[in-house]
Formats: structure tokens, sequence, C-alpha cells
């Protein structure tokens, strides 16, 4: 019954998903302003609010200290391989390379305050909390590992914060009551379509007491969507029809410029 209750309240205050413990004296509900964002010919990114809030069980008190927010947001996941570069008689050439086994293609961290103040080194790893305890398993000789210190996983981890798709901001949630808080995630325009899943963790005293999950989705739409699903339904004819408006398009570009 007690289950119950708190699925209903979740549901009820803001058609999000609440967790609820039984031997914790907090609840955490949180939502999102937008569950789906459509990507247009226009787009150039957009910005989400995470919203929520911490309920107190009556039964159980409201707690003095402060409380603290870690919110996750993973995007779709897809095989990505990073490459090293080498000059070789005066050229550079890719001379090694590494696979990562479908790790996120987006990949924000967000909180009301550095990580390392939130909680101890030893939750952050076991909960996988921040991208430097984020889980990169790579293909290696041996199979699929995780491996330590690795400067391939730095060079991703590197090269997707410099397109902003990897981001962690440790000021980017902000408490408006002591209870109620809210945070902004930024989806540039280079972020893949799919559906990214929002974890958000509650702390006090450094340890965990409550979560919840959320989830969003993005789509394209219009003339871009129409594209798309042309080339992955009907690929030959896609295939024709673009050949054949390459070759019109080159045909009207030598009447247009043709010299007499």
């Amino acid at each position: 019954m007690r289950r119950s209750s708190c699925a209903l309240t979740a549901a009820l205050v803001f058609a999000g998903v609440g967790y609820c413990d039984p031997a914790a004296a907090e609840r955490l509900i949180a939502s999102l302003s937008n569950h789906r964002v459509m990507i247009t010919s226009n787009y150039t990114g957009v910005e989400l609010v995470l919203f929520g809030t911490v309920e107190h069980d009556a039964a159980g008190g409201a707690r003095h200290g402060p409380y603290d927010i870690i919110a996750t947001v993973t995007g779709p996941r897809e095989a990505l391989r990073t490459r090293r570069k080498q000059r070789v008689l005066g050229i550079w050439v890719n001379t090694e390379s590494r696979t990562f086994v479908d790790p996120p293609a987006y990949l924000a961290v967000l909180a009301n305050r550095p990580l390392d103040a939130i909680t101890s080194a030893d939750n952050r790893r076991r909960l996988q909390l921040g991208i430097a305890n984020a889980s990169f398993p790579e293909v290696t000789n041996n199979g699929v590992a995780e491996v330590s210190n690795d400067p391939f996983r730095l060079a991703l981890v590197r090269l997707m914060g410099e397109r902003g798709v990897y981001s962690e901001e440790p000021n980017a949630v902000t408490f408006l009551t002591p209870t109620l808080f809210r945070a902004a995630i930024l989806l540039p325009a280079q972020v893949p379509i799919g559906t990214y899943d929002v974890d958000v963790k509650l702390f006090a005293d450094g340890n965990l007491i409550a979560r919840t999950d959320s989830a969003f989705e993005i789509v394209k739409v219009g003339f871009e969507q129409f594209v798309v699903n042309a080339a992955r339904e009907h690929g030959l004819l896609y295939g024709v029809a673009t050949t054949m408006m390459a070759l019109l398009t080159g045909w009207i570009a030598s009447i247009v410029f043709r010299r007499d």
C-alpha cells in the first residue's frame, strides 16, 4: 500500500516516476519540462528543465541537514572508435585504434556542488557518478573489459566534450527551497536522435537516500524525417532518386554557366 501511494503521488504531482523506500524518511519526485524534442531544419539546440521536490514521510520526520542532487542524463548508445595518429615518413597516419562497446552518445552529469563534496570516492565508483566513473568497456585482445587510465578513453571523453555532448557541471542544480530544485539540460545541435534516460539521485550526509528516473525522446520531424525514412525503408529508390537529382543539378549548372 505504501509503494502504491508513492507512485500515485508522483503521477498526480509531476507526471514523473517516484522513488519510495520503506526505510527512508524522504521521497524524491522529479520530471521534465518536455518529454519529446522535435528536430527540424532550423534546430540549433534546446534547453530542457529538470525539476523536482523532496517529500518527507510524516512518520519519519524532516531531516535537519541539507540535501544534494546528482542527475545523470544518458543518451542513446552506439559503438565508437578512437584512433591515434603518428608521423610516419613525414605523413600523419592512423597507427592504433580502440573500439568502445556502446558508450553513450550523450552524457551530462548535473549536481548542486562538486561530486567529491557530495559523497565519498567509493560511493562515486560504486554508483558510477561522474564521467570519470562512467562505464566505457573496450574491445581488447582478451575480449571486452574496462581499462583504467587508458589514453584512448581519455581521448574519447575529451573529443566528446569538445563537441558539447559530454559535460559535468557541479553547479547546474539549484535548490529554490530546501526541498524544491531545478536544473537545465542543454542539448546542442549535434545531439543524436533516440531515447535519453535521466537518473536523479538524492544524497544527505554523503549517503544515497532516494532516487528517481525519467526519460525524454529526440526525434526528427518534417522533411528531415521523410528523408530518413526513405533512405531506411526504400534504399534502392532513394539511391536512384539522389543520383538522378545530382545529374539533373549538374546538367542545369552546365547550361547556366556555359560559355558560348
